[in-house]
């Protein structure tokens, strides 16, 4: 069923009310605290989702609704909002403007819509199922890479990984730079990243330890703009999968990813 334009002025209605919240807190002093994960969260980061669950309390609120920072609304529709208010905390804190306020429709677990909307530089990257891939009101593609051999890769940091998984992507990043990692990736950049990838400005980037908040968004927008969205196993992205997240921007190249990603010796990868 084509996403209603209903819910794609709602998502933007969304992302304006989060970027609203958000902007007055950028290189200010935000309130800034450590979950019990260790990770990063302030109050921009919670105000920004309240902002937008009250909307989608008065607009859909049979809907369910998942969100980083207030936990999960069941519905009962089939259909879920999946809301990331900051996805890069760790850069929003640092001054750095390449986060993101993430969100996304899911319809019996498939995201068919999603937006980056990057509230400070108000870029916005919307990914609807069936549709081109818009960055603001213009239409974006990703370039094509003719060999893995000179592909740039991005990941935000490889801290972030399972130690398991570390190997597969340094096996990755070796056969992105000719078998010597000197070049090394581009690091930083969280769900920044995938939006530059929708522009053909990256060929490739590759996590892991992803929850559903940060995934979901990005699939429509990364396939919308032409490239691959799957797991380190090359299945699509759902509501189930583990969270080992690649955006390949040539779908061409998907093959050499998953053989780089395997290629390690004494190492076999398992979604966990």
């Amino acid at each position: 069923m084509p996403v209603r334009p209903a819910d794609i002025a709602l998502a933007h209605r969304l992302a304006d009310a989060a970027g609203a919240v958000i902007r007055p807190y950028f290189r200010q002093p935000a309130g800034l605290e450590l979950k019990a994960d260790r990770s990063p969260v302030t109050r921009a980061d919670r105000e920004a989702e309240e902002a937008m669950r009250r909307l989608l309390d008065a607009e859909c609120p049979a809907d369910g609704v998942v969100g980083e920072e207030h936990g999960t609304k069941d519905g009962v529709t089939g259909r879920q909002w999946v809301l990331d208010p900051i996805d890069g905390t760790r850069s929003f804190t640092a001054g750095r403007a390449i986060f993101g306020t993430l969100i996304a429709l899911v319809e019996d677990g498939w995201p068919v819509l999603g937006i980056i909307d990057q509230p400070v530089q108000r870029e916005r990257w919307t990914g609807v199922a069936g549709r081109p891939t818009l960055l603001n009101d213009a239409p974006v593609r990703t370039r094509a890479c003719a060999a893995l051999d000179g592909a740039i890769v991005a990941t935000t940091s490889p801290h972030l990984f399972e130690e398991a998984d570390v190997p597969h992507f340094m096996a990755l990043v070796t056969a992105a730079s000719g078998g010597a990692a000197r070049q090394g990736p581009v690091y930083g950049g969280d769900c920044y990243n995938y939006g530059l990838l929708a522009s053909g400005f990256l060929d490739i980037v590759c996590e892991s330890g992803l929850q559903l908040y940060d995934f979901a968004a990005l699939a429509p927008i990364v396939e919308g703009a032409g490239g691959r969205m799957c797991d380190w196993n090359g299945d699509p992205l759902t509501a189930a999968s583990a969270g080992h997240v690649l955006a390949i921007g040539d779908p061409a190249r998907t093959d050499d990813v998953l053989e780089a990603l395997r290629s390690v010796a004494g190492h076999d990868h398992h979604d966990h």
